[in-house]
């Protein structure tokens, strides 16, 4: 990438010669870019940041002083595949952030989605999968293979087992170590992670209706204040509910759940 074609460019930022970035990129003082980084229009890259790998950023990314975009993964199996990280767009990558390429037994890409928010000194490992509108706070690790659905808030200092999942409009609470999947709306919080009730507040913001929030919580009761069997519960739950977009979604999370459910 030659500096005449990107004016944006820091005179001390080293860019390789075979990263592709948008004409609009801008690159700060002493930030380091890969020969296999693509980097959509607008995108902002914060001095002494380091993006490298196969990594593909969209539009509209600003990754912060000091951050590391696609770097290997921590996985001692790793042996210089020319595995993936792809990044949407309007993500914010904060100071000392770390986010990882893939591995081949992971299927080969870490995969971040739009709007996203990753405070500073969060980790996303490599084959995690990050969805819409997502915030990592300060120092929140996400182990390999775990998956985030859209709009999960992670507090700082939590960190996530490897192939966990957390599903949609979940809360984990600051400190939390979850080791097993957390539902769709629900909160979690302490070591090892126990639910915690609703995340009733990210569910209002969010525009969850009145009724929509009734039946969450009944489910929420089957499922975690019951004495039923989690298939009692599950069945209970679709007879009485069972169509509605946001129970449908919670029981297909339950049945998908190869870890186990955080209780």
């Amino acid at each position: 990438m030659s500096h005449d074609a990107m004016p944006d460019i820091h005179p001390t930022a080293v860019i390789s010669p075979g990263a592709e970035l948008d004409s609009s990129v801008k690159v700060g003082p002493y930030a380091v870019i890969g020969p296999h980084v693509k980097m959509g229009p607008g995108c902002v890259v914060g001095p002494h940041a380091v993006i490298e790998g196969h990594t593909t950023l969209g539009a509209r990314n600003r990754v912060f002083q000091f951050a590391s975009v696609g770097a290997v993964p921590q996985d001692l199996k790793y042996a210089g595949e020319p595995t993936r990280l792809v990044m949407g767009d309007d993500n914010l990558v904060r100071e000392f952030t770390t986010v990882h390429i893939g591995t081949v037994q992971g299927g080969g890409v870490t995969r971040v989605g739009n709007r996203n928010l990753f405070m500073a000194y969060s980790h996303v490992a490599h084959d995690c999968v990050v969805g819409n509108h997502c915030i990592l706070a300060n120092s929140a690790a996400m182990a390999g293979h775990v998956q985030l659905e859209d709009y999960v808030h992670l507090s700082a200092l939590c960190a996530i087992h490897q192939f966990t999942r957390i599903g949609r409009h979940a809360f984990v609470s600051g400190g939390a170590m979850v080791t097993m999947d957390v539902p769709p709306y629900c909160t979690a919080q302490g070591d090892r992670a126990e639910l915690a009730g609703l995340n009733s507040v990210g569910l209002q913001r969010a525009g969850f209706s009145e009724e929509q929030i009734r039946r969450i919580k009944d489910a929420y009761k089957a499922l975690f204040r019951s004495k039923l069997s989690l298939n009692e519960a599950v069945a209970r739950i679709r007879a009485e509910h069972g169509g509605n977009a946001e129970i449908d979604e919670l029981l297909t999370f339950i049945e998908g759940s190869k870890r186990g459910l955080t209780r």
